[in-house]
């Protein structure tokens, strides 16, 4: 069977984190027949060579090459596209891994619509990837028409031959942003690159040594030398216009005006920001027109409008005001409408806590020459906020808290000019959110586990993103749990934040079963009803659990959720004959269909007793030993920290 996809993954001293890229490679969906693993190990000086000897002798489709130390990635890239064997080559760094489909996937993708690059969805663990260029699948995507100069890090598919036909290959040796140079001329040059965004294919972690390479602090001198490089892949293959600006803007913006605003230059020691400062100054007045910072929004203009201007001062005090704004997120309600989720909410910007407040009138003057001072900088952006007010837009993502992966909602949302004093104005977006778990992962389900609810707003050129809340809730469930899509969803605040949250299938004690009281439970003949908290859009199947005594003898029983009132009606019909002995417990499963299918145990008993069937209250379940040990251990540990942190005071 010929090769589809090698994968290739430099290695250098990843220690145990090498273990979830190798897993995940071993789960793809793909045949162990049909892709090649190879792994380029750098010289690595841990016990990585010997770890990596032993998966390959193990596994056929694992190969292993060892190298001296190269200084860099580019080089062990390299060698493993020399001995591919491929149709296409996917790069995998040795700390990050894939999702289990992604191979297969993102192959099928690239026939399917003749792409040399397959750019796959990502999700950051500790760290940021794009979210825009993956708002929705492109199949014939340019640096016109999509974001993709958002993405130019080497985690993705590239057609082999593409490479050979072009030349094509990484700077080597100990340098950076080898990745920007590779990827952009691949972008300029390939005939057709596919974004698939509905499948998340590349998980990108954060190391909590912070020893990722891209976390290191590095040399500005050799660092935009190597940027430079990158500048000239883009005047090689462009022409001088619209294009080539809005290209040279994504460098401009991310490596150069993001490190000097706000808390991320404030946060670099003095010597090394000015260091930062006279390297970007170099690169911005040699390298860029005025059409590249005329497209970025109003605060990053200001910042490279300072860059260029020399005034670091200045830009340290823009830094400090713009540290003190963030988003204002407040939720407006929890409930259930039919199986869909929905909450109101109400965003805007504050500083230092307060919503800030913008002129009446805006201006959309542009910015012809540096601001002579911060307070006619903050002014300008202020004008330019409401002027732009017209175009700031709210959305909703869902991020499962174990990976990282986020999907888009759907948000109704309206632009409010609420009025203040002094004739000044807050700009308010109000929205309805809605979230329907049969379809919020991309058009699937919600998969198990814990989600987290952020608002990303864009607004007066900033775009910030928060949590949704926090409200005084903490710990408290936002709205009954429904079942839905196949799915048990419990909307609720979290401990420490009070922010909102879903729990998907993992719920036990919030989902407040045991406040069900035998009173309410009724028994006419062989069928009973039960009351239970739980939101339902119609009849829902759902399945029971009858277990006598020890647990010896159990019977499973369909039943129907039905809705009542805010409510749901549990109905059943017993099998009466087969319930003899002791009092049989009960537990229901609301979601028998999913995956891994939970029964939750009801407060109540059932006995047969001369053909009549009796309800027994019955005491929830104590935690088991262990739990109770743990419980203990935590009380003990809150009550020892709370010690130390009183004698430091």
């Amino acid at each position: 069977m010929p090769v589809k996809v090698s994968v290739v993954i430099p290695v250098y001293n990843p220690g145990n984190y090498i273990e979830d890229c190798i897993a995940s490679l071993r789960r793809q969906s793909l045949p162990p027949d049909e892709f090649e693993a190879i792994f380029v190990d750098d010289g690595s000086t841990d016990d990585t060579p010997a770890r990596l000897d032993a998966v390959a002798a193990e596994t056929a489709n694992f190969k292993v090459i060892h190298q001296e130390a190269s200084g860099w990635s580019g080089k062990p890239r390299n060698v493993g596209i020399a001995a591919s064997e491929g149709e296409f080559v996917m790069f995998v760094d040795n700390d990050d891994y894939l999702g289990d489909e992604a191979l297969e996937r993102m192959y099928d993708y690239a026939v399917a619509n003749g792409a040399d690059v397959v750019v796959g969805k990502m999700a950051g663990k500790g760290r940021g990837v794009p979210v825009e260029l993956f708002r929705r699948n492109h199949p014939r995507a340019t640096v016109d028409n999509a974001p993709l100069i958002d993405s130019l890090t080497p985690h993705k598919m590239f057609r082999r031959a593409f490479l050979d036909r072009i030349g094509l290959r990484f700077p080597e040796g100990r340098r950076r942003l080898e990745d920007h140079v590779f990827v952009t001329e691949a972008y300029l040059r390939a005939d057709n690159v596919s974004v698939l965004g509905d499948y998340v294919c590349y998980y990108h972690l954060k190391r909590d040594d912070a020893s990722n390479a891209g976390f290191q602090r590095f040399d500005p001198v050799g660092y935009f030398k190597n940027l430079r490089e990158a500048l000239d892949v883009v005047e090689k293959y462009t022409e001088p216009g619209p294009t080539r600006d809005r290209l040279f803007r994504r460098w401009l913006r991310n490596e150069m005006v993001e490190r000097m605003r706000g808390k991320r230059l404030l946060a670099a020691p003095e010597d090394y920001r000015k260091e930062l400062f006279t390297e970007i100054r170099g690169v911005v007045v040699e390298r860029f027109g005025p059409g590249v910072a005329a497209g970025l929004q109003p605060t990053q203009q200001v910042v490279a409008a300072l860059i260029a201007d020399g005034r670091l001062d200045d830009l340290v005090e823009f830094a400090e005001w713009e540290a003190s704004v963030a988003s204002k997120v407040e939720p407006d309600g929890v409930e259930w409408d039919g199986g869909v989720l929905k909450f109101g909410l109400s965003a805007e910007l504050a500083s230092g806590g307060t919503p800030m407040t913008f002129p009446a009138e805006g201006s959309s003057a542009p910015l012809s020459e540096p601001p002579a001072s911060v307070a006619e900088a903050v002014d300008w952006v202020g004008a330019h906020s409401v002027a732009g007010f017209k175009r700031a837009t709210v959305d909703l993502l869902l991020r499962e808290r174990a990976s990282s992966a986020q999907y888009f909602q759907s948000v109704e949302f309206t632009r409010e000019s609420v009025p203040v004093e002094d004739g000044r104005v807050r700009l308010v977006l109000r929205g309805t959110a809605a979230v329907d778990p049969a379809t919020a992962a991309d058009g699937g389900p919600l998969g198990a586990g814990l989600w987290d609810v952020f608002v990303r707003v864009k607004l007066g050129g900033w775009t910030k993103q928060s949590r949704l809340g926090p409200v005084s809730l903490k710990g408290r469930t936002a709205a009954d749990a429904g079942v839905a899509g196949g799915r048990v969803v419990l909307p609720y605040w979290t401990a420490k934040q009070g922010t909102l949250a879903l729990d998907v299938d993992t719920a036990g004690e919030r989902l407040q079963l045991g406040q069900v009281t035998p009173g309410e439970v009724t028994v006419s003949g062989d069928r009973v009803e039960v009351p239970v908290p739980f939101h339902v859009p119609g009849d829902t199947p759902v399945l029971l659990e009858l277990t006598r005594g020890s647990g010896a003898a159990s019977a499973k029983v369909p039943g129907t959720l039905r809705p009542q009132g805010s409510a749901a009606l549990l109905e059943a019909v017993l099998p009466v004959a087969e319930l003899t002995g002791a009092a049989w417990r009960v537990a229901l499963s609301p979601a028998p269909d999913a995956e891994r299918p939970r029964f939750h145990p009801l407060p109540f008993a059932l006995r047969v007793k001369a053909g009549q069937v009796q309800v027994v209250a019955v005491r929830p379940p104590r935690p088991a030993t262990g739990q109770r040990m743990v419980r203990r251990a935590r009380r003990l540990a809150g009550r020892l920290i709370s010690g130390l942190r009183a004698r430091r005071k």
